[in-house]
């Protein structure tokens, strides 16, 4: 892998966690009913620290010498994490944040081997730690999920 290939993977995850903190935001606010509160405030919570994540992959890509992508350059793909039509319907964005967080786990892993090939070891770690989080965020969803499939 080549340093273009660690920037490209860079600019797509700074862009996937911004979409993810759009996502998650809308959820939190349109989700209805005393199940969905504790849905809405882990989406909350997480809010803050994906937009952390894109703080860093930014600051990464200007350490090497390139630009995070602007709005311009922004292209949706988390169609299973747009808000439900039926407001009440939680296991709908449970299923969506799972499939966003697969994604970037993906991401993630992509990531490591390619900084790893291109002998990046300082992008190696920070996707490291990313992925650390986004599977304590799936694992976090997944018990969600267990919970309301028992229903």
């Amino acid at each position: 892998m080549t340093s273009n290939e660690v920037t490209d993977l860079l600019k797509k995850a700074y862009q996937d966690e911004l979409e993810t903190v759009m996502n998650y935001l809308t959820n939190s606010i349109v989700l209805d009913g005393v199940r969905a509160e504790e849905i809405k405030g882990s989406l909350q919570a997480d809010i803050q620290e994906e937009l952390n994540h894109a703080e860093l992959l930014g600051n990464r890509l200007k350490q090497l010498d390139e630009k995070p992508p602007g709005s311009a350059e922004f292209e949706a793909n988390q169609m299973n994490l747009q808000p439900p039509a039926d407001s009440t319907d939680v296991l709908s964005v449970i299923e969506g944040v799972l499939t966003a967080e697969e994604d970037a786990i993906s991401t993630y892993r992509d990531l490591i081997a390619a900084a790893e090939e291109a002998n990046d070891p300082v992008t190696e770690d920070l996707a490291v730690t990313v992925l650390a989080d986004e599977e304590a965020h799936r694992t976090e969803f997944r018990g969600f999920r267990k919970e309301y499939k028992k229903d």
